[in-house]
């Protein structure tokens, strides 16, 4: 036999071999695909398909016995186990195919083998906040509540988004909130705002107060957030202003605003226009629906600190303004002095820019209007006496412009305000 002839008999089985690989892998490839397909249907039939083409996928196993587990149309729990130990048979360390077989097992109410389940469950996956979550709901149902309560605080712990849920859950079973919460949850700043959050949504205020206290003595670094003002305006439609404010100064010192520059001892906070927060809680809130005037912070016209509030009135409207406005905590039957400086360039009208100091919620007390400012002036201080009622614990602040007494008599001109304050005239300064 020749050399070439040995040759081309080599390429020839090379080139069988290499076919025959091909087919093979083109056969499973091809198996494979079609039983991704299946699964994407979302049948049982699907399904089943897909077990037959991949008997060794514990993937398909898995899903098979979800689907009996959890359809609602025909669920079938001991279909759903059967499929479930193939899977296992292919791969017993799947954490969260043990969980499945627990919650199978706990249905049929073999609560042994439920608990058994689980217990494999966590042993794959020690870790895992989602097994730890709901082997806690298993045992929450039985009733076994220590063990429970620290099964929780273990998925807080790797989650704590799940503060939330994981306290109102616990809450069901043990109303008291501070056995609670030494036990659900982890000091950890996430899991304790998210529980304000929800305690307040479901008008839990009291609850939401105590885990806010817990979260205080975190000293955390947060951001003003909307728990905070949920819990805040929660506090406020219930007539509690000195927590409401406690809580406020609390928080604003935590997200980095508990030294804002402005008037000494003065009540209103952020009175300098410094933090640039508006609409909640103490803020400052812009009046909505303003016709014919531009709000902004002004950083290069400012009586002091790095900004001022500036109010632009573009001349097309004869304008009654009642805001930007800002709440404010008071004690009753209380004398205040109420301080401000404004500038004006070019208001137009016998109408300028004053203030409106009111009580709220009471009719204890006459609102008090200022002096105005028009035309154009330096920066000028406002001033005036206010005293609080017997019943009076908040009052409101606002920047204001009274209609014109003349229809077409339209304002224009830029205004802008610093440094309002609202003290407490026991503390301010003697004048000698």
């Amino acid at each position: 036999m020749s050399q070439r002839s040995f040759g081309s008999k080599q390429r020839a089985v090379v080139l069988a071999f290499a076919l025959v690989c091909l087919l093979f892998l083109s056969y499973f490839s091809v198996r494979n695909a079609l039983a991704a397909h299946y699964v994407g249907l979302q049948t049982r039939q699907g399904y089943e398909r897909a077990t037959r083409l991949e008997p060794r996928d514990f993937q398909n196993w898995l899903l098979l016995g979800r689907y009996w587990q959890y359809n609602l149309e025909e669920p079938d729990t001991a279909r759903a186990l059967q499929a479930y130990n193939a899977a296992l048979s292919l791969n017993p360390r799947s954490a969260d195919l043990w969980s499945d077989v627990a919650t199978a097992y706990e249905t049929e109410g073999n609560v042994p083998a439920a608990r058994d389940a689980f217990l494999h469950a966590k042993s794959a996956y020690p870790l895992s906040a989602e097994i730890s979550w709901r082997y806690a709901n298993f045992l929450l149902r039985q009733g076994e509540l220590d063990a429970a309560f620290l099964e929780m605080r273990r998925a807080v712990q790797a989650e704590p988004k799940r503060g939330a849920e994981a306290l109102s859950r616990a809450l069901s079973a043990e109303p008291n909130i501070d056995f609670v919460m030494d036990r659900v949850l982890p000091p950890a700043s996430d899991a304790y705002t998210t529980a304000i959050f929800d305690q307040v949504s479901e008008g839990h205020t009291a609850n939401a107060v105590r885990i806010w206290n817990r979260l205080a003595a975190l000293h955390p670094k947060l951001p003003l957030e909307t728990y905070t003002y949920y819990l805040v305006a929660a506090l406020l439609h219930e007539k509690q202003v000195s927590e409401a404010q406690r809580v406020w100064k609390q928080a604003a010192d935590f997200a980095g605003y508990g030294n804002l520059p402005g008037p000494a001892d003065s009540l209103v906070w952020d009175g300098g226009f410094e933090s640039s927060i508006f609409g909640n809680g103490f803020a400052w809130a812009l009046p909505g629906g303003a016709q014919g005037i531009q709000f902004s912070l002004d950083t290069r016209e400012k009586h002091s600190g790095s900004r001022s509030l500036r109010l632009l009135f573009n001349g097309r409207y004869n304008l009654g303004l009642n805001g930007p406005c800002a709440e404010v905590a008071v004690q009753p039957s209380t004398a205040y002095h109420f301080s401000a400086w404004v500038r004006t360039l070019s208001i137009t009208t016998e109408q300028g820019i004053r203030f409106q100091l009111r009580a709220i919620g009471t009719q204890d007390h006459a609102t008090v209007v200022t002096s105005d400012l028009r035309g154009t002036q330096p920066w000028t201080r406002i001033d005036s006496p206010w005293s609080s009622g017997k019943k009076v614990q908040e009052m409101q602040v606002c920047v204001a412009r009274l209609p014109s007494q003349e229809f077409d008599d339209k304002i224009q001109g830029i205004a802008w305000v610093d440094d309002v304050g609202l003290v407490p005239v026991s503390a301010e300064p003697r004048k000698p």
